[in-house]
């Protein structure tokens, strides 16, 4: 285990002006913090946190940073608090070790709630500070140096997380060199046999190449000293996962796999990568579409570097990367090794500001960094943060033009869709179409490199909800969640008050938005409007609502009568939720109690038509002047039927789902309504004609017609129908039935 001194010593070798008293304080308290505990492997837990810090040394941060690594644990795993690291090491690594703390004492519906939850704490913590990060990643490499002493299951799920987020966040932050070794691990442990594999074929082919890499270092050091261009040349071959991801990608065998042996060639100036380039590319011969400049434009972590691809001796394909040492060193350590990181900057809009006001282009990290924050901003909903973070880390990019030459950098595979919303959310949500190289497009065309993309906007705020199935980027989509989330709420806000409303009534209660501000952590919903949404779409019950707000509730509903009645029986007595007007009768009895039961003074009113939170049922209709009944549906609101509807069969088990509902129109409401008219008509030539003529000539609409023969006489016509009202309907029934060619008519209910 290091001692003190070493640790210091370590620091000092970089810091000269290192702390030594803080340093030893931090060591001595983590030390005591920690002396009960023990790791999975029997050492003492203090042995992680000295990891860590060894670690945080080697990539050569701050001293906060490394008393960070010693205390990281601290404020979770033990009894200390934030306020005694703020008293005892300062208000900034306080907010450091703070940033590194998983929740605690918090009942999240899920693990994958907690899980997102932590992620989404951990990147605005990032964010804010981005020694949070590395210090993070440090921790994480050395709990998977370590996974072999935890049982499978769990060696198993963190590999997984390791390999699902923090290896590609660690590639987006530019640390190539962390990224590779967690992605190694995580490997070994998911898929030890293809691991086993990619290693002896790769130690087969490093011994058969041998003679050929050391030809090609040979021949491009010594190419390059004759265009006096001084160089250094090492030869590197592809990791065993990014060989096992490329065999699965593609489908191909280790032996149908090219571009496996690449060489870095580092020099000492910018413009020297490009002539080193024209120096390879006149002794060996390039590959078509295998070149890519990312200096002239960058990677989003910052990653700078000439690639491409050459026929080298015995027509191997060989990779070489050419770039200057201070580009290797963002390469391998990326926001570790930043120039503005080493000058004391550490929030991501200073290193922003500070870039650009210095003409630096190592920037972009931090701006990928705050967008997917932005992205992420909501914590209602923590289950979509691991979802959207995964679309942000697994993409490879695709670079667009706004008409004004922005360069907007998206994942491959983004739709015009996810362009607009990377230009601003509002562009997003009233994006219509698109104008890509001056042509019109679709919004959901997908984007290649150099496109100049224009976006149309409409009037609407609210984009198509389907496009969430469509989009590549985690902006995007959730842009897309917030804004038909909200629209959600203002739709079905207002129907859920009124049932509220209603259901409280019936259980001779008031109803005040008050009483369930004061209940909404029992009813796991972040808001009022929330809650109330809910409700209007019948994803929570209205008795839940009544059971929060009046526990004792229940004990009032003891003794409610349930009276039978004949071959049926009904329940007018207050039942729960949507229950409050419930039937149990055949389809004979229940329009009896129609015509003769009279409106209850708490029941729903409706309003109007489909696409709202309320809605006709597609079977029947119903039309104003019927008695009417709600059922609620979960994700769809309310369905009317009128009472002698023979499809409320079906839902008779289901008491909760039941509302009453009463016509609210206005006198001068120009709105029809839906109804079926079942006719059986003599089948003879002009019969068919006849019908519709008189249904035309009384003011009704037809909508659509079913056919069958009944015999060989007589024919069954079913028309759907829009008509004013019931009585609208009953004189189209009239009107109908004095035609001589036709035998019944009767209004469908089936």
């Amino acid at each position: 285990m290091m001692r003190q001194t070493e640790l210091f010593e370590r620091v000092q070798s970089y810091i000269p002006g290192a702390d030594q008293e803080l340093l030893d304080r931090a060591y001595v308290y983590a030390m005591h913090q920690h002396r009960h505990q023990t790791r999975t492997s029997g050492d003492p837990y203090f042995t992680h946190p000295l990891e860590v810090a060894s670690i945080v040394t080697d990539l050569k941060l701050d001293q906060a940073s490394v008393v960070a690594a010693l205390l990281h644990d601290t404020i979770e795993d033990t009894d200390s608090t934030r306020a005694e690291i703020d008293a005892k090491f300062g208000k900034e690594i306080g907010e450091l070790v703070q940033g590194l703390t998983k929740l605690k004492g918090i009942e999240l519906v899920s693990k994958k709630t907690r899980q997102g939850e932590n992620l989404r704490r951990l990147l605005i913590a990032i964010a804010d500070d981005v020694r949070v990060l590395l210090v993070k990643l440090a921790d994480r490499l050395h709990n998977m140096r370590t996974l072999h002493h935890v049982p499978p299951d769990k060696r198993e799920r963190i590999s997984q997380e390791t390999m699902d987020l923090y290896a590609p966040l660690a590639g987006r932050m530019g640390m190539q060199s962390i990224r590779e070794e967690l992605e190694e691990l995580s490997f070994q442990n998911l898929h030890p046999d293809a691991h086993a594999l990619m290693h002896e074929k790769l130690a087969e082919m490093r011994e058969r190449t041998r003679s050929l890499v050391e030809e090609i270092e040979r021949t491009v050091v010594s190419d390059l000293a004759a265009a006096d261009i001084t160089a250094t040349v090492k030869s590197r071959y592809k990791r065993p996962y990014s060989i096992f991801r490329k065999m699965d990608r593609n489908s191909v065998s280790f032996e149908q796999l090219s571009d496996l042996i690449g060489f870095r060639v580092i020099v000492e100036r910018d413009e020297e990568c490009y002539a080193a380039l024209g120096v390879v590319h006149m002794r060996y011969r390039a590959v078509p579409e295998r070149f890519k400049d990312y200096i002239s434009t960058p990677k989003q972590n910052d990653y700078r570097s000439l690639h491409t691809t050459v026929i080298g001796p015995s027509n191997e394909r060989v990779e070489l990367q050419i770039r200057t040492h201070g580009m290797n060193e963002i390469a391998e350590q990326g926001i570790a090794a930043h120039s503005l990181y080493k000058d004391g900057i550490y929030n991501a809009d200073d290193f922003e500001n500070r870039a650009k006001s210095e003409l630096l282009p190592e920037s972009r990290a931090y701006a990928w960094l705050r967008r997917t924050v932005e992205s992420l901003s909501d914590p209602d909903h923590p289950d979509d943060v691991m979802e959207q973070t995964r679309l942000e880390l697994f993409h490879d990019q695709v670079f667009c033009f706004s008409p004004k030459g922005r360069l907007i950098a998206l994942p491959r595979g983004s739709t015009a869709i996810d362009f607009a919303y990377a230009v601003h959310t509002d562009v997003g949500n009233s994006c219509s179409s698109a104008q890509i190289n001056g042509r019109p497009a679709p919004a959901i065309t997908q984007l290649k490199n150099g496109d100049e993309v224009n976006i149309v906007r409409g009037s609407h705020k609210v984009p198509p909800a389907a496009w969430e199935n469509v989009v590549v980027t985690g902006k995007a989509r959730a842009g897309i969640r917030r804004a038909t989330r909200e629209e959600s709420i203002q739709r079905y806000s207002g129907m859920g008050e009124k049932i509220l409303k209603s259901t409280f009534a019936s259980g001779g209660k008031t109803f005040e938005p008050a009483k369930l501000e004061a209940v909404l952590p029992k009813l796991a919903r972040p808001s009022v409007a929330d809650a109330l949404a809910a409700v209007g779409r019948g994803e929570l019950p209205a008795l839940d609502v009544m059971t929060a707000v009046f526990p004792d509730y229940r004990v009032e509903r003891v003794g409610a009568s349930t009276k039978p009645s004949g071959d049926g029986w009904f329940n007018m007595s207050g039942l729960s939720g949507a229950a409050d007007f419930m039937f149990r009768l055949p389809g004979r009895r229940r329009e009896k109690y129609a015509e003769a039961a009279e409106a209850l003074s708490n029941a729903i009113p409706v309003v109007g038509a489909s696409g709202k939170a309320v809605s006709m049922n597609e079977e029947i209709g119903a039309v104003p002047g019927d008695r009417i009944v709600g059922i609620l549906k979960p994700g769809e609101g309310i369905v009317v039927y009128p009472i002698g509807a023979e499809a409320l069969t079906e839902f008779e088990d289901l008491s909760d789902e039941w509302l009453d509902l009463r016509w609210d129109l206005a006198p001068q409401s120009n709105e029809r309504f839906p109804a079926k008219i079942d006719v059986i008509a003599v089948n003879a030539p002009g019969t068919l004609a006849r019908v519709s003529d008189i249904i035309g000539s009384a003011d009704a609409n037809i909508t659509n017609l079913f056919m069958s023969p009944q015999d060989a006489n007589l024919t069954r016509l079913v028309f759907g129908v829009e008509v004013w009202d019931l009585k609208h309907l009953s004189r189209l029934l009239r009107d109908i039935r004095v035609l001589d060619v036709v035998t019944t008519v009767e209004r469908s209910m089936g």
